[in-house]
């Protein structure tokens, strides 16, 4: 048994249009379905809902709900890139460039090119407050990967201590 890969990320979304209009219009992924339901799926109670899926260029499908009766402005609020993010890929470094320019020119805050030495990244928010990136391989990609790669339990035994030291620090 093993996992092919991921079919689908799915988030919830403050307007489906809106995020239509994102996606499709601004990243270029298709909408490639709309899947509109009356009830929740498992608990059958009442619970009106449309699901978008945009395909991705593997095949793949990046998904949203626009579920009004159970959404609130708390929901959308911008989170911090470390809670959680989505990180597309490019395939150059002259891309990357260009995408940041189309950001810029279709007034979406945007901000980079970070350089993470393994990968050169821009970052924004869609309008659902979820935070997203772009992101290039740098020369080197997989030989860089590959290094942090080999000693990467000891890594984070090492990062497990330190981070309970950490926590016997607050609590003192």
């Amino acid at each position: 048994m093993q996992i092919k890969g991921i079919h689908h990320s799915a988030f919830r979304c403050r307007d489906a249009e809106e995020t239509r209009a994102f996606y499709e219009d601004l990243l270029g992924l298709p909408l490639a379905c709309v899947v509109e339901g009356e009830r929740e799926p498992g608990s059958g109670k009442p619970h009106p809902f449309v699901h978008l899926f945009f395909r991705m260029p593997d095949g793949n499908f990046f998904a949203f709900f626009d579920a009004p009766l159970s959404a609130d402005d708390a929901k959308f609020a911008p989170v911090h890139g470390f809670d959680r993010h989505v990180a597309f890929e490019v395939g150059s470094l002259d891309e990357l460039k260009a995408w940041q320019a189309k950001f810029a020119g279709a007034g979406v805050p945007c901000f980079g090119e970070i350089d993470h030495d393994f990968v050169r990244s821009i970052y924004f928010y869609d309008p659902n407050g979820i935070p997203l990136e772009i992101t290039a391989r740098a020369e080197g990609h997989d030989a860089i990967v590959a290094k942090e790669g080999e000693g990467a339990r000891e890594t984070l035994a090492a990062w497990t201590g330190r981070k309970a030291r950490m926590a016997q620090t607050t609590a003192a």
